[in-house]
């Protein structure tokens, strides 16, 4: 069957799900993947209120829509962050608390395991189609970050030993592993948005990442190429090496310079949008990602998830974007073949 066509809402947390759902709907849109933030998806609702996932599904039921996942990355970025100020900003208060670092961690820890209870309690209310395709895909998933506690060591001056490396290694094995656990209790796997910024970041950190926590069966990835792309990273090969463990697909694209610019691939400090960027993000089908290899490939794999448009572009209005990227992503997808093409050629 075709995947669903989703999109994912953290870009559109600024307004009600209803609103959304509605506007989802007339976009061409086949269910949302809802983030963690906004009125979109309430963690401690979930949990607590007996109700509350039959209210939710009643809400995107109404407007024609399923839901597949549900996302936490900006909780989870803050598990194994260096915490800072800007963390604040991104955290809900009774998260963020009094700041200190350790204790916002420890928080932040915790609510990604009620995350976990939340997705199980939520997509145990789901209904009959949306129960078919997550059988379809043997996952229930939450995506999100993990942050890390040596991205800022990316760049080796004053010099990084290998030992400083080791120990964000450990130091996120030592935070995530008993996350995962709590996940395995209640049949959850989680789905790490491969991005700058976090514990894995292209195809040899995802390998030490995986290492790091005895490659745990229920850790796996929320791909999204635009964030591979403009790196240099050969994203198709990561679906080669890790397709297996794919639990979540986000399209979304990315454009880069084949020439060199007065803002580099480090991003000068400089605004998304502004011209003399070396890559900025684009609408799908706008930017430079392989789309068609990248199918062809989520083929190879076996992928069953759905195709989530997380749409970002600063330089296009975003109704207009996200109904385009509805139609491209829909004409992009399609099932991989159970006959040889020629098998008609062969005489009985």
């Amino acid at each position: 069957m075709p995947r669903p066509i989703c999109l994912f809402t953290g870009q559109w947390a600024d307004l009600p799900l209803e609103v959304l759902a509605k506007k989802a709907k007339e976009f061409g849109y086949d269910g949302l993947e809802l983030a963690c933030w906004g009125d979109h998806f309430d963690v401690a609702r979930c949990n607590q209120d007996k109700d509350y996932a039959k209210k939710h599904w009643s809400v995107l039921q109404d407007h024609g829509l399923g839901s597949f996942a549900i996302s936490t990355h900006l909780v989870g970025q803050a598990v194994c962050d260096r915490i800072d100020e800007r963390h604040k900003s991104i955290l809900p208060p009774e998260i963020w608390g009094d700041g200190r670092p350790e204790g916002v961690q420890q928080r932040a820890a915790r609510e990604v395991i009620e995350t976990g209870k939340a997705a199980r309690r939520f997509f145990d209310a789901a209904p009959a189609a949306v129960k078919e395709r997550l059988k379809l895909t043997g996952r229930t998933v939450v995506n999100g970050f993990t942050g890390s506690s040596i991205w800022h060591l990316l760049y080796s001056f004053p010099p990084v030993t290998k030992g400083m490396i080791d120990a964000g290694y450990q130091d996120f094995a030592a935070r995530w592993t008993p996350i995962l656990k709590e996940f395995e209790k209640v049949g959850v796997s989680f789905a790490l948005e491969v991005h700058p910024t976090e514990i894995a970041f292209d195809v040899h950190s995802t390998r030490r990442t995986l290492a790091a926590i005895g490659n745990a069966p229920n850790f796996g990835f929320n791909f999204d190429p635009s964030h591979l792309g403009y790196q240099g990273v050969d994203y198709l090969a990561f679906l080669r090496e890790f397709g297996k463990r794919v639990l979540n697909v986000h399209v979304k694209d990315v454009w880069w310079s084949e020439h060199g610019t007065s803002i580099g691939v480090f991003g000068g400090h400089a605004d998304f949008g502004l011209d003399g960027r070396f890559w900025d993000f684009r609408s799908p089908g706008r930017g430079r990602i392989d789309f068609e290899g990248l199918v062809r490939q989520l083929n190879q794999a076996g992928y069953q998830g759905p195709l989530t448009v997380e749409w970002e572009d600063p330089m296009m209005d975003r109704e207009h974007g996200a109904r385009e990227a509805a139609g491209f992503t829909r004409r992009l997808d399609f099932a991989r073949s159970n006959v040889a093409f020629d098998a008609a050629f062969e005489r009985g």
